[in-house]
């Protein structure tokens, strides 16, 4: 028996090298070895937990304790909520018309769009709502000679963020003792469970510092520091008795009102700053707390740290086993763990920060950008992805809101003159859009379609289809409204007014954009086929559209960024921002309007004349990888995922900093230490969506790993990864 036992134990040990199977993937292995280790105080790598809608950012010391120098120097550390807005008082009664200017349209007629953002209504209908941020934890430490606690205070750190199961440790000295202190986040509700121990507790000579700010600085557009000007503006109150063993805040300014649950007794030391301490005794000082909206929260103490550990590490382990991945282990390019690590640290913070009840802003849950607005154009980037790599249900909560939105996009496109549902550019959690260019941007639009039918793929059933069919027809009718048929050509055309993905361009004068065609074609298609599966005839209409679109713009052999004006080429100030003209055969499968001849001639252009340095994003290196991917250069795919860029350059935590958001010129002032644009979610989720689509490839593409080298020095084992069309 011992013998047999022992022969069956050594088959299934063995049995992937004897058939030839390729073992499966280990996915604690692959996530653990990434784990972020710092072992310096580094600015750039702030560490998160959270809970998809609501993060909480933390320094070297495991909370907030130096958010300003982390702010000015580097990524701010803050706890931010989707659910948490804000807007100032409106005495002026500012309404969206009031920045109405009027545009020509193709058929002659005028139509107001608001676009005067630089107007006082403009500027405050910008502005409001904002995002809200949260309280701050801090550390404090009481020295002996009473001066302030400062970074250089900090010795032998050493901060883990354990991915496994979404925790933070962070272990340091002060002034020869030890400090640790674990941070975790529930996944259930926005609660916060923090653990510090050290003899320094039962001293009495640490505690933690509770703050609240009024909010963000408004006078900045992106990365702005916290305001705690004002002080008399707002309220943070304790209500007392409310809480039994606990402490109960109530938050208020204007109409914004939420609370704050602790475990444990606070006490109030100056005015909207509350201190919790140990009990004199124990070297362990351990709270949780909650932030929820609303102002009568039910009298409950959050769940306490052990519970949330405990609930963290169930929820991470869910969330790694059962999405996809990819191991590069055994790979001697020296490429291969740089890539597995941007993967694993990308999928982390995509699912802690861009996973809420509201769709996202740029800058996830780190910090504020465009006053916290979504911006409805990256949808995609954001989220795809997480259908890509088995995720559906981090797709489908955020379009659940864009679900609950119907109405507003159906009110904003009869406004316009056009048909089905039109989908604002910038908005706050109403769903109302923002003045500025964003009226005239239109490739959000077919982004509904594109993210139904990556749904629809991974689950190709009726109730998909019931469940989807109004943002997918809806979002069609109103495409194909949005083009206007021009008599003298024989062709539809689209725009002007529009401004297009490459943002340098006159709205007033631009026509037929290449990627927006591309797009406009290939959505068309996909809704008839959306038809076709509900029992519906395929739209005449529609079908007549597909046929007649203009072309994709072409000078000199290459495409170009517009018909309206074809010196992509010729003119180096036409040669900075996204290169769009890239798209339809990178992002989109290309079709019969892509000339894949054109489209080599059009990337080897890219790659050798575009101005990387004036302007580009950190979507821009995936977008262009996926390009190179799907026309079999694979050295080059891996390439550009992975150069060291402007805007591409990660740094420990996952984050991915941009520069400003305006083209650099000889005018320019020099780029301040602090980054415009702390953290760009939009990099991470383009990065995620090219590797699925080099690694699990598209449709009709028969090679394994298409975007990946044969060359050697690449092993590559996928799971669950799915293709794109």
């Amino acid at each position: 028996m011992f013998r047999q036992n022992a022969l069956v134990l050594a088959i299934l040990l063995f049995w992937p090298q004897i058939s030839g199977a390729v073992p499966r993937i280990d996915r604690e292995a692959l996530v653990s070895r990434h784990n972020p280790v710092l072992q310096k105080l580094d600015v750039d790598a702030p560490l998160t937990v959270g809970n998809g809608g609501f993060a909480f950012g933390a320094d070297i010391t495991g909370l907030q304790t130096f958010a300003a120098h982390y702010h000015r120097y580097g990524i701010p550390v803050e706890t931010l909520s989707r659910w948490a807005w804000h807007s100032q008082p409106n005495p002026n009664n500012y309404k969206l018309s009031d920045t109405n200017q009027d545009y020509k349209l193709p058929d002659g007629h005028v139509l107001g769009f608001p676009t005067r953002q630089a107007s006082p209504a403009g500027d405050w209908l910008r502005k409001n709502p904002h995002n809200h941020p949260l309280g701050r934890l801090a550390l404090e430490w009481i020295k002996t000679d009473g001066s302030a606690f400062v970074p250089e205070d900090i010795q032998d750190p050493e901060q883990t963020l354990d991915l496994w199961r979404g925790v933070i440790r962070s272990r340091f000295k002060l002034s020869g003792t030890g400090v640790s202190v674990t941070t975790v986040c529930d996944p259930d509700s926005d609660t916060i469970g923090v653990r510090i121990e050290s003899r320094l507790i039962a001293q009495g000579k640490i505690r933690v510092r509770l703050a609240f700010p009024r909010g963000h600085d408004l006078t900045v557009k992106n990365t702005p520091a916290l305001d705690w000007s004002n002080p008399e503006s707002h309220e943070s109150a304790i209500i007392k008795n409310a809480i039994p063993g606990g402490t109960l805040i109530r938050r208020h300014i204007d109409e914004t009102r939420y609370s704050v649950i602790l475990s444990v007794p606070a006490l109030y030391s100056a005015p909207h700053v509350f201190s919790i301490t140990g009990n004199g005794e124990s070297r362990i000082l351990e709270f949780s707390i909650r932030f929820l909206p609303g102002e009568k929260p039910r009298p409950e103490l959050p769940p306490g740290v052990s519970k949330i550990l405990a609930k963290s590490a169930a929820h991470w382990k869910k969330f790694w086993s059962e999405g996809a991945a990819v191991d590069f282990s055994g790979s001697t390019n020296l490429l291969a763990h740089k890539l597995e690590e941007r993967i694993v640290l990308s999928q982390y913070l995509m699912a802690v920060q861009m996973a809420g009840d509201m769709p996202p802003q740029e800058s996830g849950l780190t910090c504020s950008t465009w006053y916290g607005k979504h911006h409805t154009e990256m949808i995609w980037w954001h989220t795809a992805h997480f259908s890509l790599w088995g995720h559906d249900e981090l797709l489908e909560k955020n379009l659940q809101w864009y679900q609950a939105r119907l109405p507003a996009a159906r009110a904003l496109a009869a406004g316009r003159g056009l048909r089905g549902a039109r989908w604002a550019k910038m908005v706050g959690p109403e769903g109302r859009e923002s003045p500025g260019g964003n009226p005239l941007i239109i490739w959000n639009q077919p982004h509904m379609i594109y993210l139904c039918e990556l749904l629809y793929r991974s689950r190709p059933s009726p109730a998909t289809l019931a469940g989807y069919r109004e943002l997918v027809l809806e979002t069609a009718e109103c495409l194909a409204s949005m083009v206007h048929f021009d008599e003298a050509s024989g062709r539809y055309m689209l725009g002007p007014p529009l401004w297009i993905v490459q943002e340098i361009y006159d709205p007033e004068t631009s026509r037929n954009p290449a990627f927006e065609l591309s797009y406009w074609r290939w959505a068309l298609g996909v809704a008839q086929q959306w038809r076709e599966r509900l029992g519906m005839p395929r739209d005449k209409k529609w079908d007549d559209i597909i046929a007649l679109l203009s072309p994709l713009p072409v000078a000199d052999g290459k495409y170009v960024a517009l018909e309206s004006r074809p010196d992509t080429w010729q003119n180096i100030n036409s040669r900075h921002d996204h290169p769009e003209m890239l798209m339809p055969f990178g992002l989109l499968p290309g079709g019969p309007d892509v000339d894949r001849a054109t489209m080599a001639r059009t990337l080897d252009a890219v790659l050798k004349e575009w101005d990387w340095e004036t302007k580009i994003w950190g979507w821009d290196y995936p977008m262009i990888a996926m390009t190179a991917a799907r026309l079999g250069r694979t050295e080059q795919a891996v390439e550009l995922l992975l150069r060291d860029g402007p805007n591409n350059r990660y740094f420990a935590g996952g984050h991915c900093p941009q520069g400003s958001d305006q083209a650099i010129t000889q005018k320019s002032p020099p780029r301040a230490r602090r980054h415009e644009i702390a953290a760009y979610l939009p990099a991470n989720g383009a990065f995620l969506s090219a590797v699925a689509l080099m690694v699990a490839g598209w449709d009709g593409c028969a090679d394994q790993h298409p975007g990946i080298p044969k060359d050697g020095t690449w092993k590559v084992r996928a799971e669950g990864l799915r293709s794109l069309p």
